[in-house]
């Protein structure tokens, strides 16, 4: 019986608070030349794609630009664009707003790319979930979670009617003749909802994938329906065996609804790794790591966004606050996914105060307890093993890698873990295809 095969991503990890910025290995979030070196390594590695998250404000505490994260996403098409010049096999799949932008824009740019690309694009279709954000942008404010959902897919399926709106047999270019159009009307759409009232023509012919693959990232209801719907791909933030097994189930056990198999949605979770010559080793590593992550004033911006009060002078290394945090409409630091993941503060803190007492904790090791963030920690034989187990017991398709340091960070992954993979019989050694579509192994729409 054949080995079900791993699916690997890398991820740019940006504006987030895995990075470890200040490590020596650590280079630039911006320039291009950061890009380019996680990509290649992940081509090299034979990955099936590289994935660009999305900033689209810079992240605030107590009024103030939160400095601890890296600073700066630069636009996701021009990334990529670029990356297409300096890679050949590599997916390259960006984060794309559907709540800020219009159809028209994003099928133009996307078409553009699997181009530019010969058919590696793929477009992770996010929302925005706050008004803080919406206020970079005309339309401002932010639309309610159901609405918000019903924007997205109307947003969707109107991209495709534009990818659709070519054929890909229209162009003849015979010159003997002198017939460049089969099909004069090719390009004319037609689009009059609630949400998009538009009409034209689209200016790029269909492209090598036909539509981007398509990707999504909620884990809501609404987000799981809409990726049954929908997606090629979902990200999970399950990577132990029992949530893994659960998410996956669910998440898969929708698609019959819509004339879908298991084969075509292909479910990743986000994973960062510490590896070492031997399991104590990459232990003793990632404790250093964490606390690389959580510096004394993290760990105070932390207990800040729970707290919703400015703790600016409360000691790291001591308990946490007597006092319980501030409720109210009015957050501390807005944008954060801590507004909604902290839905009952003093719960919070209550619970967080019972476990320092449980383990001795301080403000600092507090923090870092209960924000952790490595997936596989070991040697890469145990990674390797404990990556291949996860998928071949249906807890996922494959992972998001995401390394602490950029852009070096994926580099003894590639090295070790991956020969491993390819030992088993799990991983491939070559491409055997040219586009994401085939990486994935999902077929092109209409096929």
């Amino acid at each position: 019986m054949s080995r079900k095969q791993i699916h690997l991503a890398a991820h740019f990890p940006g504006v987030n608070n895995t990075t470890v910025w200040s490590d020596p290995e650590a280079g630039s979030h911006i320039e291009f030349s950061s890009f380019v070196k996680l990509a290649q390594t992940a081509e090299r590695a034979k990955f099936d794609f590289f994935f660009l998250a999305e900033g689209l404000r810079l992240r605030e505490q107590n009024g103030q630009i939160y400095d601890l994260d890296v600073v700066g996403r630069p636009d996701t098409f021009t990334v990529l664009s670029a990356l297409a010049a300096v890679t050949e096999r590599l997916g390259l799949a960006g984060t794309i707003n559907s709540t800020f932008n219009e159809p028209f824009e994003v099928a133009r740019q996307f078409a553009s790319l699997d181009h530019l690309s010969a058919g590696r694009a793929a477009w992770n279709v996010v929302t925005s979930w706050d008004a803080f954000t919406g206020e970079n942008f005309r339309r401002g404010g932010f639309l309610p979670q159901d609405q918000r959902y019903g924007r997205a897919e109307t947003f969707l399926r109107t991209a495709w009617e534009l990818f659709d709106s070519w054929r890909g047999d229209e162009i003849a270019a015979d010159a003997g003749s002198g017939v460049f159009l089969r099909d004069p009307s090719a390009g004319a759409f037609a689009h009059h909802d609630g949400h998009f009232d538009i009409e034209g023509r689209f200016p790029v012919p269909r492209s090598p994938q036909g539509r981007p693959v398509i990707i999504q990232a909620g884990d809501s209801d609404e987000g799981r329906e809409f990726a049954a719907a929908t997606a090629d791909a979902i990200f999970s933030r399950y990577g132990t065996l029992e949530a893994g097994q659960a998410f996956y189930s669910d998440v898969k056990g929708r698609l019959a609804k819509y004339g879908r198999t298991s084969e075509q949605l292909v479910i990743l979770p986000a994973a960062t790794f510490v590896l070492g010559d031997t399991d104590a080793d990459a232990h003793e590593r990632a404790h250093v790591v964490r606390r690389q992550q959580v510096s004394a004033q993290t760990a105070i911006k932390f207990l800040e966004q729970v707290w919703n009060t400015d703790l600016s002078g409360h000691d790291p290394d001591g308990p946490l606050p007597s006092t319980d945090p501030v409720v109210g409409e009015t957050t501390i630091a807005p944008g954060r996914a801590s507004v909604r993941m902290y839905r009952d503060p003093v719960a919070t803190a209550r619970e967080w105060r019972q476990l320092a007492e449980a383990k001795n904790l301080s403000t600092r090791d507090l923090i870092i307890e209960v924000t952790g963030r490595q997936t596989f920690i070991g040697s890469p034989t145990t990674v390797a093993a404990a990556i291949d187990d996860l998928v071949q017991a249906d807890a996922s398709d494959g992972f998001i890698l995401v390394p602490h340091v950029t852009p070096g960070g994926l580099d003894e992954f590639a090295d070790t873990v991956v020969p491993l993979l390819q030992e088993r019989g799990s991983f491939r050694t070559e491409y055997t295809g040219t586009t994401l579509r085939e990486h994935l192994g999902i077929e092109p729409p209409g096929a």
